[in-house]
């Protein structure tokens, strides 16, 4: 949905549907069309499979993701029932491909941070589209 400067993108995401991670990186690039500088909304799809993925493989229950753009901000959050909260951790190279979501969303992500809720938490990060 798109007002004035505003733009606002909200899925229930089921639980341990993976299916749901092309499907939100899809959705998000149709709202940042004409959103930041050249590269900014690979960037954001990045970051966005990567704690969609997260909320999916590590609890057991629907998640919500919400991504709202203001003028060049955009904030991605995904909102799940698990209380405790993720771990970022240096990636082993011996580990495949796993552990690098946390990773990539601090390094790249202008901000981030988890916030407990009464029941289970919100991951979320921010980018600038003038700076990214």
């Amino acid at each position: 949905m798109v007002v004035g400067d505003h733009a606002r993108l909200r899925r229930r995401l089921g639980c341990s549907d993976l299916r749901a991670v092309p499907e939100v990186r899809r959705s998000l690039r149709e709202l940042l069309t004409h959103w930041g500088k050249p590269g900014s909304s690979d960037v954001a799809e990045l970051l966005t499979s990567e704690i969609v993925t997260n909320a999916l493989v590590h609890t057991d229950d629907d998640a919500v993701l919400t991504a709202t753009v203001r003028g060049h901000r955009l904030r991605v959050e995904v909102r799940d029932s698990v209380a405790h909260g993720p771990r970022p951790r240096v990636p082993d190279a011996d580990d495949g491909t796993g552990g690098r979501g946390l990773f990539l969303v601090q390094a790249l992500a202008d901000t981030w941070g988890v916030r407990a809720l009464g029941v289970g938490k919100v991951v979320w990060f921010e980018l600038d589209g003038e700076r990214t």
